[in-house]
């Protein structure tokens, strides 16, 4: 086994989970140095994240390694008696249990405090679920696009005379996957001072419908609706959007007066800013219309990179970029955020690791494990464990 440091060093957690939002939830874990051990159906070949193309050769693939890179993996039919005691055993030597099923599943699969702390009692067991582990949506599957078109999501997102617009990435599935991951830490610490585990429940649905917050507030306070507005503007902090450019496109957002003044200085616009109709949040809002065209227009005369250079550091101002302008391994590199390692099937792999920092850990580029890599090893240490006198 590979040694690991980082602030979850000596943590284990063994997953029951599969395609993205839970582990997308555990690579966190994994990256702060946690030993995170996927529990693989065989029956299946796996998580079903290995077959997904494109670059996906045998039982690999580069999306299974964006979201499983540094964990381990065992195959075990939870079904079946032989590997169901097996997988009990490794849970006496576990802090969690996490699992990301259909709601229904991880009281039937014996996934639960209930069945779990007979075995641990100081097991923590997370679900992570679609709709919840009761109710009558239960043992429905769910999936990021159905999440954010239920949730509202969608329909806040796009132009105004367009269709409801889902998000271009799955920011409902990766969400729930780390909401999932602050309630397992939570109950683990408390385990850890109590000596007793505890289940922890996380919902996609819920999940996105918390993220709704200020227009859900809105909404439910006082009756206002939030409306899609043209080029990703906020609803009511004006300017606060995309403007077009001679070549292109940026984001400004002013979220302060002097943020606002500043803008309509280096536009040389300074007329607005004695303007009594611009004088404050409400009255920019009252005026959105006239105050964008004017905005606008000025903004259209010259280029993303002439802009940036007038503004930056004055103005909050970013260009839109494109993916491959936005996955700049050089920058990457200088963040500290790419991971580069060899695969023995996929070649050379180079993935975006967690954004968090914690002093003193530099994380490790580690590989996804191939399909019941760890089996053996595990299956070993366990053998030599049951071996060993009492002490």
């Amino acid at each position: 086994m590979m040694e690991r440091d980082g602030p979850l060093a000596g943590v284990r957690v063994l997953a029951v989970e599969q395609f993205g939002a839970g582990p997308f939830g555990t690579a966190l874990l994994a990256e702060l140095g946690a030993e995170v051990i996927k529990i693989e159906d065989p029956r299946l070949g796996g998580d079903i994240a290995r077959y997904v193309p494109p670059g996906q050769a045998d039982r690999d693939s580069l999306f299974f390694e964006t979201f499983n890179q540094g964990k381990r993996s065992i195959a075990l039919d939870l079904t079946e008696t032989g590997d169901r005691a097996l997988f009990e055993r490794l849970v006496t030597t576990a802090d969690a249990v996490f699992s990301n099923l259909r709601g229904d599943l991880p009281d039937r699969l014996g996934l639960t405090y209930a069945t779990l702390g007979r075995v641990n009692a100081a097991i923590v067991c997370v679900s992570l679920t679609g709709y919840g582990r009761t109710g009558p949506r239960a043992a429905w599957p769910a999936y990021d696009a159905l999440v954010q078109a239920e949730a509202g999501w969608a329909a806040l997102t796009g132009q105004p005379d367009g269709p409801p617009t889902k998000s271009g990435l799955s920011l409902a599935d990766y969400a729930a996957g780390a909401m999932s991951m602050v309630g397992l830490l939570a109950a683990l610490l408390a385990a850890r001072t109590s000596g007793r585990g505890s289940d922890v429940d996380v919902s996609l649905l819920d999940t996105a419908l918390s993220m709704l917050t200020y227009p859900a507030t809105w909404r439910l306070s006082a009756g206002i609706e939030t409306d899609r507005l043209p080029m990703s503007a906020h609803p009511s902090i004006v300017p606060f959007q995309f403007f077009a450019t001679k070549d292109g496109h940026v984001a400004i957002a002013c979220a302060k007066d002097r943020f606002f003044r500043a803008l309509v200085e280096a536009l040389e616009l300074n007329e607005l800013a004695a303007d009594p109709r611009f004088a404050d949040f409400a009255g920019r809002l009252a005026n959105r219309d006239v105050l964008l065209e004017i905005l606008a227009g000025r903004l259209a005369t010259r280029t993303t990179a002439e802009w940036l250079t007038a503004l930056g550091g004055r103005v909050p101002i970013a260009p839109v970029r494109s993916l491959a302008e936005a996955t700049d391994r050089d920058a990457l590199e200088g963040r500290g955020l790419l991971r580069d390692y060899q695969h023995p099937a996929l070649g050379r792999v180079s993935a975006i690791g967690s954004a968090i920092r914690v002093a003193g850990h530099v994380p490790a580029s580690r590989r996804a494990p191939r399909f019941d890599e760890d089996g053996p090893a595990l299956r070993e240490s366990l053998a030599a464990r049951d071996a060993a006198p009492p002490a």
